[in-house]
Formats: structure tokens, C-alpha cells, sequence
């Protein structure tokens, strides 16, 4: 992390009453240690006693690390459990699979297990394949950001374990962009899909753990009302805490998120994936620089940084994307010079990613020619990833980014009140 990022330092979030009635609580939690334990390291650390007898099915990728092996490893060398089936999200279960690339099924090089895939013609566990096993696990690093596919996979397994009557284990990591922040329209219904399972905020400020709880508790994916849903809690994990305090290393979770600036800027900037300009994919730095054929990058920064924006910082960038095996071997506008800003954030306290990227498209927008308008708006998958289809709407109607903000306070505000009695931390 640049090393002008500062430990994220905010109030606590009060817990409102009156809320859904909360998910059954997880295992208690013993005092806190002075280093985070991930969800998956306390689970080894008690040598997985709690699998004890029980055949083994294990939804993971290259991040379900425990120290700096592969929770698949541990699992495999364990005795007295049986590792019977992996399955593979986006990216696949090494994580070498690019993105939006099928992954296909397999057998695991390390353990000889096989792998089935979730991201490709299936997207959850089938009967077939959950056939022989006892219980369930989940130990995937999530973002903290609504269209990052992990937690819609996460959801489809559940609802496939509740349909086998198979226990379901989360094991919990952190939320890297901490668990006070939330922001962005909640997504409505009709714009349900892969990259927007549930209706919540862009930025919602859930571990999966949590997430979890909620999906469950709020009955958001048919069928899991019996479920059998564990929680193993991370050990030491704060609300307010960035991923710079955890002490954790960062591994990618997927190949354009190399980093956690990325992480922390991509809630906003992930938008230029819906109009007709370039999210830094093509780049070694997708997502912190955004461009388009033409565009003023110096007028560009100079307007954003005009603004005032908390905590961040705009500069000239032109970029050519280019194919880069392992990241992104077809970006959008290959070969084509584009101008654009670079982002860099100076302060992750202050730092709000979605209404920042709100105000870059904004100024993207406006700065493109009267006929270029007219086609910049990609709304079949900007509606996807805004969750809804005002956003469209509230550009076409010339709309200032603030008001743009402005809008989703109030439904941020409910679900705030709706998720307190799924939190698991402080």
C-alpha cells in the first residue's frame, strides 16, 4: 500500500433496534489475540476438530490461505477428516484463471482431488456432485464490494447445501475496506444477476461471515431457511480497521486487484466498465487509471481535484491497454492511445470509492462532444452494476454528482438499520 494510506480510524457504528430477527449466532468467540486470525487459521488452529469424522467439500481459490498454505493442503494432510471435493469460483482454485474466463472442471495437481467449477455452465454444486459429503466449507478473500462475484457464489452454495441437508461453514476473512463504510444505491430486485445477487449497497461493509448471516436471515436466496450455517470468526478483527491493520499479506484475488490501493478504489472505478471508456484493464495498474479516445486527462484531474474530493488525488494519465497474459488478454480499446486521470488516495479514512467514481463518470460524461454522449452510456450493464436504473436516468438528465450521492442516502441509510443484528464485530 502507497505509504500514504492511513489506518482507517471512524466511530463505531451504533446498533439500531428494531430490526429482522438475527441469524442463529456462530460459535463464541474467545478474547481477541493481538494478531488477526482469519476464520480458516482458527479452524486449523484447533487442529479442525470441528470436521472431525466428516467428509470434506471445500469452495476455495488461491486466497484461502492458512498462514501461507493452501487451506486445500491443510485439509488433505489432516487426520481424521476426508478432503473429497474442491470447487472453484471465478478465477479457479489456484487462481490462474483470468477474468470472465470459464474454469473448467478438474482434478487438483496438489491434493488429487477433484474440482468442480462454479464459474462456467454451473455456478453452484449440483446434487451429483455434493453427493459424499458431510459438510460444506466456504474460505474465499472477498473485496467488500456488491459486484464481486465471490459472494453470489457463496450464496448459490449455500442454497445447494440446504438443499442437500449438508452443514455450511463460512470461514471468515476481512472486509479490506473495513466494516464501517457503506455507500451506493441498494440494488433493486429487477436487476438482480451474477454481479448483484442481493439487495444491498455497492460498498456494504460485511464480512462474508455476516453477509452470510443476512442472506440467510432475510431469506434472500430461496430455499435456506433450514440451512445449517457456522460462522468461525475471524480472532482480533475490528470494524474500523483497513487492511493495513490486520497485519495479513495481501494475496490478489483475482489478477487486476493486485493490490490493496486497488482494492480500496476499485467500488468506483469498476463503473467504467458500463460506458464507453477504459477501466485500466490492458494496464498494470487497471482500476487506479481510467481513460477514453480523446479525453483531456489534465482538464479532467484539474476539475476533480477542483471538486475537493476527500482523501484522494487526481493526475494526467494517457495509457494504451495492451494484451497482458494472466490480467487481461482482450481489454477494451487495445492498441488505442486514450487520456484519462490516475487516481491516488491520500487519506482511506476520508476516502468515499463510490461517490468518487460517481463524480469521475460524471465528469467523463460531461466532458464528452454532444454526439459522443449519446453512445458513452453502456446501460445494459450499467444498470447491473448500479443496481438499478436511475443512475442512467440521472446522467441522461445532466445531473451533478452530488446529487447523484445524495440519492441513496436514505436506503443506505435502512440498511444500516437492517444488517446491525447479522454484525459479528465491534
Amino acid at each position: 500500500m502507497h505509504t500514504a494510506y492511513v489506518r482507517l480510524v471512524v466511530a463505531a457504528l451504533a446498533l439500531l433496534a428494531g430490526c429482522a430477527s438475527p441469524a442463529p449466532l456462530p460459535e463464541a468467540m474467545p478474547p481477541a489475540p493481538t494478531r488477526i486470525r482469519t476464520g480458516a487459521e482458527v479452524l486449523a488452529d484447533e487442529g479442525f476438530a470441528r470436521l472431525a469424522g466428516l467428509r470434506v467439500g471445500l469452495i476455495a481459490n488461491h486466497t484461502s490461505r492458512v498462514d501461507s498454505t493452501h487451506l486445500a493442503d491443510r485439509l488433505h494432510a489432516a487426520g481424521g477428516i476426508e478432503l473429497v471435493a474442491l470447487f472453484g469460483p471465478e478465477h479457479g482454485i489456484r487462481g490462474d484463471a483470468v477474468a470472465g474466463a470459464y474454469v473448467e472442471g478438474s482434478r487438483d495437481s496438489s491434493t488429487g482431488v477433484p474440482v468442480h467449477s462454479l464459474y462456467g455452465r454451473r455456478t453452484k454444486p449440483t446434487p451429483e456432485q455434493l453427493a459424499g459429503i458431510d459438510v460444506l466449507l466456504f474460505d474465499i478473500q472477498d473485496i467488500g464490494a456488491r459486484f464481486y462475484t465471490y459472494i453470489s457464489t457463496m450464496g448459490l452454495a449455500m442454497q445447494a447445501a440446504a438443499a442437500a441437508d449438508i452443514p455450511f461453514y463460512v470461514l471468515d476473512r476481512p472486509n479490506p475496506l473495513g466494516g464501517v463504510l457503506v455507500e451506493g444505491f441498494v440494488l433493486e430486485p429487477e436487476y438482480t444477476s451474477f454481479v448483484g445477487a442481493y439487495p444491498i449497497p455497492v460498498v456494504h461493509g460485511l464480512t462474508v461471515g455476516e453477509l452470510a448471516r443476512m442472506i440467510q436471515g432475510e431469506g434472500w436466496m430461496e430455499g435456506i431457511e433450514a440451512l445449517d450455517l457456522h460462522v468461525v470468526p475471524m480472532l482480533g478483527w475490528r470494524r474500523a480497521m483497513g487492511w493495513d491493520a490486520t497485519g495479513l499479506p495481501w494475496t490478489p484475488p483475482s489478477p487486476n486487484i493486485p493490490d490493496v490501493a486497488t482494492a480500496v478504489l476499485y467500488p468506483g472505478t469498476c463503473f467504467f466498465e458500463g460506458v464507453q471508456a477504459s477501466e485500466g484493464r490492458g494496464t498494470y495498474e487497471p482500476f487506479k487509471q481510467v481513460g477514453a479516445p480523446g479525453a483531456d486527462g489534465k482538464r479532467l484531474a484539474e476539475a476533480l481535484n477542483g471538486v475537493g474530493l476527500p482523501g484522494v488525488r487526481f493526475a494526467e494519465a494517457g495509457f494504451t491497454p495492451v494484451s497482458i497474459p494472466g490480467m487481461a488478454t482482450t481489454p477494451r480499446f487495445a492498441g488505442v492511445a486514450l487520456g484519462g486521470v490516475r487516481a491516488e488516495v491520500m487519506d482511506l479514512a476520508l476516502f468515499r470509492p463510490v461517490a468518487t467514481g460517481i463524480h469521475v463518470v460524471v465528469a467523463f460524461y460531461q466532458a464528452a462532444a454532444e454526439t459522443e454522449r449519446s453512445t458513452f452510456l453502456q446501460p445494459s450493464w450499467l444498470n447491473n452494476l448500479a443496481g438499478t436504473r436511475r443512475l442512467v436516468d440521472m446522467l441522461e438528465a445532466g445531473m451533478l454528482a452530488e446529487g447523484i450521492v445524495e440519492a441513496w442516502q436514505a436506503e443506505v441509510a435502512a440498511f444500516e438499520a437492517r444488517r446491525a443484528p447479522y454484525l459479528l464485530y465491534e
